[in-house]
């Protein structure tokens, strides 16, 4: 094992399997490499969450901000919130809405993650960084729809477009917003918000 300045204790073996793509669903909820770094975990490997662009982050607050406006309790948002989707991955979007059922079990969590038998998000955002647009539009859309989420929105500000995702019976329909197009939202049927608006965060 290895001692950290901080007073950390990282097990050798945990980061050994971390390495190899081993790593079990509970050694990676035990897993702390002596920095902030976040982590998303797919198929017993780890996935390291590249520091986000200054953009990415403004879009990021700028949709909390009009959640907030709508009148969205801030202790049903959260940022960086883990979510348990299909087999034994973990994703960490950029930004969760909960239900007030969801909010409830999560409770006195010690750590923030949606487990597998708690209720689903009401919505997750997502915003697009460069080389990771087919994880979001690919592999979380299928994820997310497993786990039943009944909203997913990708925000591309590459792309300059807001793909909204609806469950429908288990699947997602999609509806591509680009420019002054007014995004329509099922869960939230009061909001008043533009494309344009999201991806230049005004």
């Amino acid at each position: 094992m290895m001692f950290l300045p901080e007073g950390k204790v990282i097990m050798a073996i945990t980061l050994d399997k971390a390495a190899s793509g081993n790593m079990t669903l509970e050694e990676f909820f035990n897993y702390d490499d002596g920095t902030d770094a976040l982590y998303e975990f797919e198929d017993g490997e780890l996935l390291l969450m590249t520091a986000e662009s200054e953009i990415n982050r403004r879009i990021a607050m700028f949709i909390l901000v009009c959640f907030v406006q709508l009148g969205i309790p801030a202790y049903r948002l959260s940022m960086k919130t883990e979510i348990m989707t299909t087999g034994s991955r973990v994703r960490v979007p950029d930004l969760v809405v909960f239900s007030e059922e969801l909010a409830t079990a999560m409770e006195g969590a010690k750590r923030s993650t949606v487990m597998p038998e708690m209720p689903p998000p009401l919505l997750v955002v997502e915003v697009v960084s460069p080389n990771q647009s087919s994880r979001d539009y690919r592999y979380k859309r299928s994820e997310y729809a497993a786990r039943g989420i009944a909203e997913y929105w990708i925000v591309d500000p590459l792309q300059q477009r807001v793909t909204v995702l609806e469950w429908v019976e288990g699947f997602y329909e999609e509806k591509v917003y680009l420019g002054d197009s007014a995004i329509a939202s099922l869960v939230f049927a009061d909001l008043k918000l533009t494309a344009v608006q999201v991806l230049q965060c005004h």
